[in-house]
This record gives structure tokens, C-alpha cells and sequence, in this order.
């Protein structure tokens, strides 16, 4: 593999994952977005020490521009660009009570927006420099209803999932494909801080969290990075406008019937 490939929110959990998994398949470079600069910093010499040329962009991608900005560095360094992936997100809890405008315009901003405008200027890339595109969205399951506290991070991801679709369609005639891929609740660094810190969860809750699930744990991100990578690949073929969920679930299929009153959650 020669491609090269931006990973949004690379520098850590699954987009990290993303990249090792890449590195192991010969990637010809990457792009990593992320928060921390010296575990970006880090990482970038790790994997470029391990044969895949690899730029860590400490840009702050809340900033007008910022989308662009990464496509531009990546341009400069490489030349072109392959593939993109977009995994950051933010993932802060609020109920429909609890919200308010700044919050809301803030996960927006980061889930949707940031997104679109990575993928508009990464398919301008790439049709300019006549590279075949592959591109991922990260959503989540959550974006077909979610729960009631994570009321403005499950729309955006409801967002998220149409502009997979309308963007697939778009870019298509252009040798551009985009799909996405929805994990359910995931095993990540990000994911315990979440648990402890804002749900005010044991520092075990993974060993029971698991311990409840149908298949005896939570999703990894390996296995959410073998499928994105599957999708950046040449063998994915004419794999486009799909919205994949890795989860232990079936949208529409379950036993636990009406839930009664008593289930109501305290908005």
C-alpha cells in the first residue's frame, strides 16, 4: 500500500488504532490530527521510525480554516492525498434540559462541520492530482436515536450518517467513495475518562460493563480499525454510501418489549 491517508483524531484511541493498522499494511504516509502534541508528536516519529512517513497537524480544529489547513499541510508534505478518515469527535453528555446553545453549536461544529469540510477539501485534493478517494466517517450507533443524554452528540451523528449517503452519491462520478462506520460502546482511554469522570463510574465499570454484554465484552478498537481499513483499501471495490454498525445489536430486532413507566430516564 502507497496511499496516502489523514486521520481525524488520529493521535489516539481508535484513529491510533487506525494508523497502526495502516503502518502494518505499508501505508505510503500519514496525516494525524489530534489534541495532545507530544503524544501526537510521539506517535508521528513511532511510525515514521517504522517505515510510514507520518505528519502529526497540532491543529486546533474548532478554528475557522482548521479543515483546510490539515489538507494543505498534507498537500505539502505528500503531494496528494488517498484516503481520509474522520474520528474525532466530541462526546460530552447533555439531556434536552441540560443543553444549551454553545454546547450544541460546539458538537455540531466538531461532529458535522469540521467533517464536511475535511471531506470538501480532501475530494478537491484528490480530483486535482487524479487520486482515486476512499473516505470513512466514524458515526456511532447512537446516531439512529440514542440515549436521552447524549441527546446533541446522537444527532450529530444522525447528520453525519446523510452526509455519508448524500456525499457517496456526489463524489462518485469523481472515482470518490465514502462510507461509515458506526461502533456501538467501545473500549478507549477516552471511553474510561468519560465512565469515571462525567458518569461517575468505578474504575472496574469495564470489567462489568463487559460482563453484561451479549458476547462478553465491548467493542475494540482493532476490530473497528480492521473495517475502516477495509474500506480505504483497493479491496473494498465499488464499496460506497454504506453505514456499517459494529455493535452488539440489531437495529429493530430484540425481546425487551414496551418499556414501562417506571423505565423513564430522568431528563
Amino acid at each position: 500500500m502507497t496511499k496516502i491517508t489523514i486521520v481525524n483524531g488520529g493521535s489516539q484511541g481508535l484513529g491510533e488504532a487506525v494508523a497502526r493498522r495502516l503502518v502494518e499494511q505499508g501505508s505510503g504516509g500519514l496525516v494525524l490530527t489530534g489534541r495532545s502534541l507530544d503524544r501526537g508528536q510521539a506517535l508521528a516519529a513511532e511510525l515514521s521510525a517504522a517505515g510510514t512517513p507520518t505528519l502529526f497537524a497540532h491543529v486546533d480544529m474548532a478554528e475557522p480554516g482548521a479543515p483546510q489547513r490539515v489538507v494543505d499541510m498534507c498537500a505539502e508534505r505528500f503531494g496528494t492525498v488517498n484516503g481520509l478518515v474522520n474520528v474525532a469527535a466530541a462526546t460530552t453528555r447533555r439531556t434536552l434540559w441540560q443543553d444549551t446553545p454553545e454546547h450544541f453549536d460546539t458538537v455540531m461544529h466538531l461532529n458535522v462541520s469540521v467533517p464536511y469540510f475535511l471531506i470538501q477539501a480532501a475530494s478537491k485534493l484528490m480530483v486535482s492530482t487524479g487520486a482515486k478517494g476512499s473516505i470513512v466517517n466514524v458515526g456511532s450507533t447512537c446516531g439512529h436515536g440514542g440515549p436521552s443524554k447524549l441527546s446533541a452528540y446522537s444527532i450529530s451523528k444522525g447528520a453525519l450518517a446523510t452526509m455519508t449517503r448524500n456525499l457517496s452519491f456526489a463524489l462518485m462520478r469523481h472515482n470518490v467513495r465514502v462510507n461509515q462506520v458506526n461502533p456501538g460502546w467501545m473500549d478507549t482511554e477516552s471511553e474510561h475518562r468519560t465512565q469515571t469522570v462525567e458518569d461517575k463510574a468505578p474504575e472496574n465499570w469495564l470489567e462489568l460493563a463487559e460482563a453484561g454484554r451479549p458476547m462478553g465484552r465491548l467493542v475494540k478498537p482493532w476490530e473497528v480499525a480492521n473495517l475502516i481499513v477495509f474500506c480505504l483499501s483497493d479491496e473494498s471495490g465499488l464499496f460506497t454510501g454504506n453505514l456499517m454498525d459494529v455493535d452488539q445489536s440489531v437495529l429493530g430486532a430484540g425481546d425487551l418489549g414496551i418499556p414501562s413507566i417506571a423505565d423513564t430516564p430522568q431528563l
